[in-house]
């Protein structure tokens, strides 16, 4: 149980830097933005984007890493995931070293599920939830075309969506400009050390 200190703020939270969750649904541009801003930020070390570990093979279409399911259940067990979480019927997970660099006072920016977003302003001190997201025509038309078959059919995923209707995110983007114009939104919340 995490307790609040008298000044207000709650004790034993990990911190002092932040956690940037980028969630939203499938086809809405989450991992274009995330290459853009990690392109963006590459010489400075206080920003980090932590590679995800993933029970799913590697694709064009997402960078990370992948563990079959008994190494990533046995990861679980021995505690070398930040925060990990199950969507599309696979595992995800958030390497340690995540908070880390938030002790550090660094910027962690990863790319989750909505589902976990609770649990991680329970565990650190500074979340920002960003909610990446466009029209579900556009959803539907961008998902077709990357047809990736591991995460169950179309229909499935776009049903997904509706599950977290009433997600409040802290800011939005919403992808139907130019992948350059989302990615310096992207970049002006990232940057920002006072965003709440």
């Amino acid at each position: 149980m995490t307790m609040l200190s008298p000044a207000g703020t709650r004790a034993n939270l990990i911190g002092p830097g932040r956690l940037v969750l980028i969630v939203g649904p499938s086809g809405a541009g989450k991992d274009t933005l995330i290459a853009g801003a990690k392109a963006a930020c590459r010489s400075n070390a206080a920003i980090v984007f932590p590679r995800r570990i993933v029970t799913r093979p590697a694709s064009n279409a997402e960078d990370h890493d992948t563990l079959d399911e008994a190494n990533f259940n046995r990861g679980v067990k021995d505690g070398t995931f930040a925060f990990w979480w199950e969507a599309h019927g696979h595992k995800y997970g958030i390497p340690l070293t995540a908070d880390h660099h938030i002790r550090a006072g660094c910027v962690v920016v990863s790319n989750v599920s909505r589902g976990i977003v609770d649990e991680t302003r329970g565990k650190y001190a500074r979340v920002d939830t960003v909610l990446v997201t466009a029209p579900a025509d556009v959803l539907a038309s961008r998902l077709a075309r990357r047809s990736r078959q591991t995460d169950g059919s179309l229909a499935e995923r776009i049903r997904r969506n509706d599950a977290f209707g009433s997600f409040r995110a802290d800011h939005t983007i919403e992808t139907t400009g130019t992948p350059e114009s989302a990615v310096q939104q992207l970049l002006g919340i990232i940057l920002d050390q006072e965003a709440r």
